[in-house]
């Protein structure tokens, strides 16, 4: 069941796309309060009692672990590359959880919060028995869905949710390849080299990205000449080879008299406004900049045909990043810091005036108050309205993202693009998929990524994975090999890395042999990833399944948070320590463990259910397959292009296996569409 609970004048955020009757006033006052204490008088605050067992899934792109009890969560997107584990808010704001009750499941329930500014969750950290949401004003749509059953209430729940926000994003086929990214790939020669790299070293590639050096000045859909002299010959040549190049696009517009598209938003009233009416500035990479209203539909539209300047030239994909929206500074908040320095009485300063100096000018950057100086036009139930961006503050990076793939539905209506964004909230996910941010080369952020995959399913983010080897830091070599035996799994598999750090191109490092045979797996499995994925996007389910979805009533499989289910047949368990030998790995039932060994042969041996010690060293790749379950394996191929999904071969349980092979069907149904359309069909 799903209920709709409205308090004051919600915002339309069209985060939800199926219509629920909403409840209203004191009625809805009296039935929310069912699920906890509420207060609606002085902003909006729901406290909802945990029991002692109570596990909490879902709030998509966040710290902690895949049970997000006792951590505080703010949904506020930020530009935070500091992903430390005190943070509380991240790039994305996705306010959704599911509350689960192992010994009465027949209770669980999920919780939707469809707010377009701040909102806080307290997950029992303040209070260890208590659940609270928190926002400062009471105009909100607050979602709950009860499972029917109580057979697996979770996965109920999941779907049900899932419904209700619309279907996710279905990328292009090839965009299921590995992808090679660097901010500093300054020139054109340095991504032909990039290319010749993994060529000469026999590794797989299916895209090389273009960071923010490939513009001119750091304009939005402009190309330098000088660096790039023939942009559209170096994406025809690498795309004759299968290897697609995608661009970056930021949010912020460069002021600049001259510029097409500065001299367009401006002429055209499309840039966010000042309370005096004149246009906003912020300091980005550009300098200072506009920023497009993207809540404003006219100015949507006119911004996501501005693709075509690069799809002209070839170009099949995009990333939208910097549109939280990030800002270094105001003139305003710049200028306040400046005379704060200026002003300040050195003779009389103490340690606490000092910190407060300190902090003016530290904090210029992503400033709350600069995010209340400007105001969206935008449509609320076909009324043209002003609204002030801190109260929307996280539909920005959405309808940057949602402008994108709404204009390269225009411009090529029949083609499948490939796009994700650093910002989001739910309702993104419909038109684009995202990468997790400004990761680091750190062990505790591969196990970060395998946390958040399961919460980002949850919110219909599908097409997501980290920057692989980490972005800013080095990483090492282990390392490098480690996140790439669990990326593998993952929709995006992109290798990216900051300026200043280690070169991190997987043929870079000694012996590119063992990089080059587990990328390579991930070809061979791309008949299972791909359909696993269509089914996950077309049926509402979830691609990557904390055990507990699968096995609701063994109690360890609840507190296993270093292993998931990647579809419905095969689990990872990567190694997430440095200098590890192995594992421990917990199967809730017998499995076929497979192995991929340093010599390139599969090794397949069935284990009984319970705790095992599995040797893997770095060179190697370990997963495992249910029993009475097949995984269709392609042969090799360099490029998606090349995989051929007719000609399989299987592997898993022997004896599934020989029956489908008696009866002349195959084990495993696998999705075949054409990957470049939309020509989507019903997934088994």
């Amino acid at each position: 069941m799903v209920f709709r609970f409205d308090f004051g004048t919600p915002f339309i955020t069209d985060s939800v796309e199926e219509t629920v009757p909403a409840v209203c006033g004191k009625d809805a006052e009296r039935r929310l309060s069912a699920w906890g204490k509420l207060s609606v008088t002085d902003g909006f605050r729901l406290e909802i009692p945990l029991e002692r067992d109570a596990v909490i899934y879902g709030f998509g792109q966040a710290m902690g672990g895949i049970n997000k009890r006792g951590r505080r969560y703010v949904s506020w997107c930020s530009d935070d590359p500091s992903h430390t584990e005190e943070k509380v808010s991240l790039y994305g704001a996705h306010n959704f959880f599911l509350l689960h009750h192992p010994d009465s499941p027949q209770d669980d329930a999920g919780f939707f919060f469809d707010f377009p500014g701040r909102i806080s969750f307290d997950a029992g950290f303040t209070v260890s028995g208590l659940l609270s949401v928190q926002c400062a004003k009471a105009d909100i749509s607050c979602y709950v869905i009860t499972p029917e059953s109580a057979e697996n209430p979770l996965e109920e729940i999941s779907v049900r949710f899932r419904r209700l926000i619309g279907r996710s994003y279905i990328p292009p086929r090839w965009a299921f390849g590995f992808m090679q990214s660097r901010w500093g790939y300054r020139t054109q020669e340095d991504i032909e080299n990039v290319y010749e790299g993994y060529n000469k070293a026999g590794i797989p590639l299916d895209a090389v990205f273009l960071d923010i050096d490939y513009m001119k000045d750091f304009k939005d859909f402009t190309v330098d000449e000088e660096k790039f002299p023939d942009f559209p010959g170096l994406v025809k040549k690498m795309r004759a080879d299968g290897v697609r190049l995608v661009p970056i696009i930021d949010a912020g517009v460069k002021i600049e008299d001259g510029y097409r598209v500065y001299e367009e938003g401006v002429r055209n009233g499309f840039f966010c406004k000042k309370a005096d009416g004149t246009d906003y500035v912020a300091g980005v990479w550009p300098g200072r900049c506009h920023f497009p209203d993207f809540l404003n539909p006219q100015a949507r539209r006119w911004f996501g045909l501005q693709y075509r300047t690069l799809t002209d030239a070839g170009a099949e994909g995009f990333w939208n990043d910097m549109n939280e929206p990030a800002m270094f500074y105001s003139d305003e908040g710049l200028q306040e810091a400046v005379d704060g320095v200026r002003n300040a009485d050195l003779s009389a300063l103490d340690i606490y005036g000092f910190f407060r100096l300190k902090d003016q000018v530290l904090g210029m950057a992503n400033n709350g108050k600069d995010y209340r100086r400007f105001f969206h036009r935008c449509v609320q139930d076909g009324k043209e309205m002003q609204v002030n961006h801190g109260d929307v503050h996280n539909l920005y990076g959405f309808n940057m993202t949602r402008a994108a793939a709404e204009g390269l539905a225009e411009i090529d209506p029949s083609k499948r693009f490939l796009l994700f964004s650093r910002a989001s909230c739910i309702g993104m996910h419909r038109y684009a998929g995202i990468w997790t941010g400004d990761n680091c080369s750190w062990w505790s952020h591969l196990r970060l990524e395998l946390s958040m995959l399961p919460g980002l399913n949850l919110c219909g983010f599908l097409y997501t994975g980290a920057d692989i080897g980490g972005f800013g830091c080095d990483a090492s070599r282990e390392l490098l090999l480690r996140w790439l035996a669990f990326g593998i799994f993952t929709p995006l598999m992109r290798n990216h890395s900051a300026m200043g750090t280690r070169e991190q191109e997987c043929w870079r490092f000694e012996h590119p042999e063992d990089f080059a045979r587990i990328i390579s797996f991930r070809y061979r499995l791309l008949p299972y990833l791909y359909t696993e994925y269509m089914k996950s996007a077309l049926n509402g389910t979830m691609y990557f399944r904390p055990l507990a979805f699968v096995w609701p009533e063994d109690k360890l499989c609840l507190e296993t948070e270093d292993q998931l289910m990647v579809g419905e047949n095969l689990m990872a368990a990567p190694v997430l320590e440095p200098n590890a030998k192995g594992r421990n790995v917990y199967l809730p039932e017998a499995m076929i463990q497979v192995r991929l060994t340093a010599a390139g042969t599969l090794e397949q041996t069935e284990l009984s259910a319970g705790l095992h010690r599995v040797e893997i060293p770095p060179e190697e790749l370990v997963f495992f397959i249910r029993k009475g379950r097949a995984v269709p394996l392609a042969a090799p191929a360099l490029r998606t292009d090349d995989v051929d999904f007719d000609r399989l071969e299987y592997i898993g349980d022997a004896e599934t296996i020989r029956e489908a092979a008696a009866q002349g069907r195959a084990p495993y149904t696998v999705y075949r569409d054409d990957g470049y359309t939309a020509e989507y069909h019903a997934a088994e």
